[in-house]
């Protein structure tokens, strides 16, 4: 039998979140950053939950996952609340990202994929947990299956 793994959601950090709200640039390429009134669900890649569509303005900009010391970018579109938001903190998986089309994407050393694996809403933590325990996989971001781009990273540990 295989225990679970512990590990913890981390959203992009609230000192790029805020930077791009008050700049309206891209905090790490410098490239504008679009505001909008939300078309579709998301998520905000600060708090983690879905956009009300129709009734919230959103933030679009280029955002890279990785790591400076892990290697390769992976630069690509993400959305944040034009409001500030509390940045996601709890345990396990936020309730609002079960529901949506998520793949786990795992790195080893230099960036290089791993490993790819679709999710769903009831064998999420168990997926993410299968993908930890391959000592391979040293980043683990989670993905929107639909779009490809950066949802959340996984890191080991509480």
């Amino acid at each position: 039998m295989s225990h679970p793994v512990p590990f913890r959601i981390v959203p992009i950090d609230a000192v790029l979140a805020d930077r791009t709200r008050r700049e309206l640039r891209s905090p790490q390429y410098g490239h504008p950053a679009t505001v909008e009134l939300a078309k579709g669900y998301g998520p905000c890649r600060q708090c983690l939950r879905t956009f009300r569509s129709g009734e919230e303005d959103r933030i679009l900009f280029t955002y890279n996952p990785v790591p400076k010391a892990s290697g390769l970018a992976q630069p690509g579109p993400v959305f944040i609340h034009k409001d500030p938001c509390e940045a996601f903190a709890g345990p396990g998986v936020p309730s609002e990202l079960r529901g949506l089309p998520l793949f786990l994407e795992g790195f080893g050393r230099g960036t290089w994929t791993v490993r790819r694996e679709p999710v769903d809403a009831e064998s999420i933590e168990a997926d993410i947990a299968a993908l930890l325990r391959d000592p391979a996989v040293e980043l683990l971001l989670i993905r929107n299956a639909e779009a490809g781009c950066f949802v959340a990273r996984v890191e080991r540990g509480q």
